[in-house]
């Protein structure tokens, strides 16, 4: 599944698959519990794809930041814990992406992109070059 089908909703733990639209916003499913909820148009909502994380000289999509902990960890969970000691996070991140800007990106944001991508990689939704292949080809006709 590609990035452009999970969300992140605030004040709502977790990730969710989108499911449908409605007329007065969409249904979607947790990762976690798989209970489906009605989302309105007014609550805020991030589609993963659309993330980025702030580095030195750009801004890196999130896809690309999963790519490089999947390599790290050879598809594997993550070797820390979102809950760990904030210089652990740290350090894990630099070690993924070691031009990230240290003042524009926070303890909290890497929690979440290490949970989120534990996440991903609990439901076996971390394939993003068969995504981005369809994606591709979608664009081509």
């Amino acid at each position: 599944m590609s990035l452009e089908k999970v969300l992140s909703i605030a004040g709502k733990p977790g990730l969710y698959k989108l499911l449908t639209q409605t007329r007065t916003g969409f249904i979607a499913e947790s990762l976690i519990d798989k209970k489906k909820i009605s989302v309105s148009i007014h609550q805020n909502v991030s589609l993963l794809s659309e993330i980025a994380v702030y580095t030195l000289t750009e801004e890196v999509p999130l896809r690309e930041v999963f790519k490089k902990i999947k390599e790290k960890e050879d598809g594997g969970a993550t070797s820390v814990s979102h809950k760990d000691s904030k210089d652990q996070l740290e350090e894990y991140f630099f070690e993924v992406l070691p031009d990230y800007d240290e003042d524009r990106v926070y303890v909290s944001d890497i929690k979440k992109v290490i949970q989120w991508y534990n996440l991903l990689q609990k439901h076996d939704m971390m394939d993003f070059e068969a995504s981005e292949k369809v994606k591709a080809s979608d664009e081509e006709e």
